[in-house]
């Protein structure tokens, strides 16, 4: 879907980039000119989500297997009871009800989970009438059925959150603050006086403001951290486990170097304030803290994409690879024929966590020719470049034998960009959040190459593309990626 790039030696070694080896420290200073430092790449913290949501389930799951025998009788409920809490859990996932919070409201849960139980008991009701009509529900045990799920769902759940509130104040979780005052010092008070949320304030992160002597004092509360230093002794001294923005953290390149930084650690993102507004989506019901607008951001590939991508990267390719074998072999051939020996290309790319791989392309230029070195720039492409690899590029012949990298899981039908080692090092230190990439394997294609961003667009566009892709995964978005490529090919838009 993308055309080939300039071909490399074959000689080309993989080797991880430079860019890996820089400490976690790094790249957390406020910004004076183009940044010198690079962040490694993040990698997602431990489970603060799967901590949340298992009790939750079980409650669900408990108050559904108490309510089947009572409505439906011991004989029916064995048959309908699986169904029934599959689609009530996938409907409580999909209205955000398993979402980590550190003050769940249950009277503001309490109409998404009156209307889930409506939905599947009405649908037990429908198949039931359909199934075996003798034993169809009536319109009042339907409606008492509803009302005692929903009943028994949110007794389970206020059980669920006394108890986490309990364990909350006896061991509150260690907490940065990163904002501008007087907002995050208002934060920091509201979190110190209510212990139930369970969050401890250690430190507050003051963005937007000088560092060293000409910053004013610091009033009473948590320290002010100002310095990489200061974050550094903050997070080893006191296990800090959640970190909370009031300003929006892409907003600047500091904050987001602290935001990547925090990933890396394992620390859980919050948004709090004026951050949480400007999601561009509406809060949930319960999704304030103290007055403050509250909610967690997602900051890893959704995981429940891993093993589909992948297995949909694995059908595709062997499908595109056997239709194009005869396509694949001519060019191959005429490569051979025109330009002597070695038909492939390999050129070195940094994939996934910043391992290096090979990317395979067929062969575009002659071997290398005195001549052609003595003339400047573009000349001397078009003297290394034959017919038959023009005609290679122009039809994107030349780019098949990559699906042989999407078949060894170098590669994906959509993700980032594969670069050059050398220009993973050069971009991430100019754009802090262009490490972040390689969460996620590159592809074929992308969100930043279907709006037109390819090699010579800023690098900050498209480090904020790739990783939008990346916070945003979906199903239905790499099947609109790939239909914006298909239907770019024509133009050869890009490289």
């Amino acid at each position: 879907m993308t055309t080939d790039s300039a071909d490399a030696p074959h000689s080309a070694r993989v080797r991880p980039p430079a860019a890996a080896a820089v400490p976690a420290t790094a790249g957390v200073h406020p910004p004076r000119g183009p940044a010198r430092e690079t962040l490694p790449p993040p990698r997602p913290g431990p489970g603060v989500r799967q901590r949340a949501v298992a009790p939750l389930v079980a409650a669900d799951c408990l108050a559904t297997v108490c309510t089947a025998p009572a409505v439906l009788g011991t004989g029916t409920a064995p048959m309908a009871l699986g169904p029934l809490v599959l689609g009530l859990l996938l409907l409580h996932s999909r209205a955000g009800l398993y979402r980590p919070h550190p003050a769940p409201s249950l009277l503001g849960a309490l109409p998404v989970l009156l209307g889930r139980a409506a939905v599947c008991w009405c649908a037990v009701a429908a198949v039931l009438a359909a199934v075996r009509p003798a034993q169809a529900l009536p319109p009042a045990l339907l409606a008492g059925a509803v009302a005692l799920h929903t009943a028994l769902v949110c007794g389970a759940r206020a059980l669920v959150h006394r108890a986490r509130r309990a364990a909350a104040r006896r061991l509150p979780r260690a907490t940065l603050i990163v904002g501008a005052e007087p907002a995050a010092r208002q934060l920091a008070a509201v979190l110190h006086a209510r212990p139930g949320y369970g969050m401890r304030p250690v430190g507050v992160v003051v963005t937007g403001e000088p560092a060293g002597p000409e910053a004013p004092p610091a009033p009473a509360g948590p320290p002010r951290l100002t310095t990489p230093q200061d974050i550094t002794r903050a997070v080893i001294r006191h296990t800090v486990r959640d970190a909370v923005f009031t300003v929006p953290p892409h907003g600047d390149p500091y904050t987001a170097a602290l935001l990547r930084r925090f990933i890396d650690q394992g620390a859980a993102i919050w948004l709090a304030g004026a951050a949480a507004a400007l999601e561009g989506r509406p809060p949930p019901a319960s999704g304030h803290l103290g007055g403050f607008a509250w909610r967690r951001l997602e900051t890893a590939p959704p995981r429940h994409g891993g093993a589909g991508k992948r297995a949909l990267d694995l059908v595709v390719a062997v499908v595109a690879l056997v239709v194009a074998a005869p396509v694949l072999l001519g060019g191959a051939l005429a490569v051979r024929l025109a330009d002597g020996p070695g038909v492939l290309c390999r050129q070195e790319r940094v994939g996934r966590g910043g391992r290096g791989f090979l990317l395979l392309t067929l062969r575009t230029r002659r071997p290398y020719d005195g001549d052609a070195a003595k003339a400047p720039g573009e000349a001397a492409d078009d003297l290394r470049t034959s017919r038959v690899g023009r005609l290679l590029r122009r039809t994107g012949v030349a780019g098949l034998p990559r699906w042989w990298n999407v078949l060894r899981g170098d590669l994906s039908l959509v993700g980032p960009c594969p670069e050059t080692p050398r220009t993973v090092e050069r971009c991430t230190r100019s754009c802090p959040e262009y490490g972040a990439r390689h969460r996620m394997a590159p592809g074929l294609t992308g969100l930043a190459r279907v709006h037109g961003l390819h090699g010579g667009s800023p690098v900050a566009d498209r480090a904020r593309y790739d990783n939008l892709y990346i916070d945003s995964w979906s199903w239905g978005q790499d099947v609109r990626i790939m239909l914006r490529a298909v239907a770019r090919l024509p133009r050869r838009e890009g490289r």
